[in-house]
């Protein structure tokens, strides 16, 4: 463990929305608006939102914001990225007082498609525990394949959620830093009209 990292609890997620429709603007702010964004600290800007609080807030407003925007069938992406215990992290712009119960609730039944990368920081032995997670996805049924600087994983939306926020704190254990990239694709007319 590499105590030189942070050891706040803050968890932030840096993400673009990409609907691929005419109205992506409406799509956009109408997923956030829906969403109880109430759990975390959250800033929109010209190129992308950041959210910040607890993992189970962080992730439960990530995953209830794609499934809001995906809901008419368009084709949505998103990117971001997680992070945990960064040294060069600043105090404040937070919801840490935020009950710790997520606060969205279950999504509806969706299939998605999603690539990541985790990066433990500051660890001799970091590719021990991206296997141990690679490993992890293959047991509880949501892993999809190898890939270039990635793994896939695919799965219904609250499956896939859970997974990436059970392997961001397994990883966050047993190492203070921890960067995780994700991409997810929903409603992709290269998943051959699987929604579910």
């Amino acid at each position: 463990m590499n105590e030189s990292c942070g050891t706040s609890p803050i968890v932030g997620f840096r993400f673009t929305l990409s609907p691929m429709t005419d109205d992506f603007v409406g799509t956009i702010k109408g997923a956030l608006k829906r969403t109880d964004l109430s759990g975390v600290w959250r800033h929109t800007d010209d190129v992308s939102t950041v959210i910040r609080g607890r993992a189970e807030h962080v992730f439960d407003v990530a995953r209830t914001v794609l499934s809001l925007a995906s809901e008419e069938g368009k084709h949505v992406s998103m990117s971001g990225t997680f992070s945990v215990g960064c040294p060069g992290d600043s105090i404040g712009d937070e919801a840490l007082e935020a009950p710790p119960q997520p606060l969205n609730g279950s999504s509806r039944e969706q299939y998605v498609s999603s690539q990541f990368a985790l990066y433990p920081m500051g660890t001799e032995h970091y590719m021990d525990l991206i296997y141990e997670e690679i490993e992890q996805a293959k047991q509880v049924g949501v892993y999809n394949d190898s890939m270039h600087y990635a793994s896939g994983i695919h799965g219904n939306l609250d499956d896939v959620f859970s997974y990436y926020e059970a392997a961001f704190k397994r990883t966050r254990e047993k190492n203070q830093h921890v960067v995780m990239t994700v991409t997810f694709s929903v409603n992709s007319p290269s998943h051959g009209g699987r929604h579910a």
